[in-house]
């Protein structure tokens, strides 16, 4: 069977306990460190390849499943939630569909108060990064050359760091609060769409723009009139 184009459910949970199973405890990632991970992914740079991105995922290698039916099933699993996030990315906070969400810890009672100690999104910014270290060089280029990715960086960083660096980086980052993590968390589509469409015209290969021979003075004029080209359109 082929992925599927989103995880329902049950495949979330299923895809959450396994990881939790067989790839957390190997310095691996969980399901909401997969999710982050996967947006880099779709919105870098670069194409990388199921086969090298997979291993990652476990930590670093693939376990050995039961069987090739196993081992199928899992791919299609990691497959259907990369689909998932490359049809989340065409989208911004105000459009996004449901079924698309990031898939992400947040308490039950999201809105009201908690503890400021509350590392919400914490993970799914880690793995965020980690996806960025597979073409950091490339991701390096548009940060040079575009300030707005820096910007995106710093709020995503405030969830992974917990803090926010003043001027001085050697003096301590002022705390980040459960409230402001709530407001990067809920620009995430936008951010990410964003990051979407510069992918998009970054690698959208441009025509060269071909000029036209320019004519000697004294030859007609390319126009029509009958002129020479010093004075006529040359003129």
């Amino acid at each position: 069977m082929p992925a599927s184009p989103y995880l329902d459910d049950a495949q979330i949970d299923r895809l959450s306990d396994l990881l939790d199973q067989r790839a957390v405890p190997f310095k691996g990632f969980n399901l909401e460190a997969l999710d982050g991970f996967l947006s880099a992914l779709a919105v870098g740079p670069t194409t990388v390849p199921f086969e090298q991105w997979q291993p990652i995922v476990w930590g670093g290698k693939a376990p050995r499943w039961g069987d090739d039916a196993e081992r199928a099933s899992v791919e299609d699993l990691l497959l259907s939630h990369w689909n998932m996030v490359a049809a989340r990315v065409r989208y911004g906070d105000d459009d996004l569909p449901d079924h698309l969400a990031p898939l992400l810890w947040l308490p039950e009672e999201a809105e009201a108060e908690q503890p400021d100690e509350l590392d919400v999104g914490r993970d799914w910014a880690m793995g965020f990064f980690t996806g960025v270290g597979l073409a950091e060089a490339e991701w390096d280029a548009w940060l040079d050359d575009n300030d707005w990715i820096d910007e995106i960086f710093g709020r995503f960083d405030q969830l992974a760091s917990g803090e926010v660096v003043g001027e001085d980086p050697a003096e301590p980052g002022t705390p980040v609060g459960y409230r402001e993590r709530l407001e990067v968390i809920a620009g995430l589509p936008g951010m990410l769409a964003d990051l979407h469409l510069h992918r998009i015209d970054a690698l959208t290969p441009r025509e060269p723009i071909r000029k036209e021979a320019t004519p000697e003075r004294n030859e007609p004029c390319p126009c029509g009139s009958g002129k020479k080209y010093k004075k006529c359109c040359s003129a």
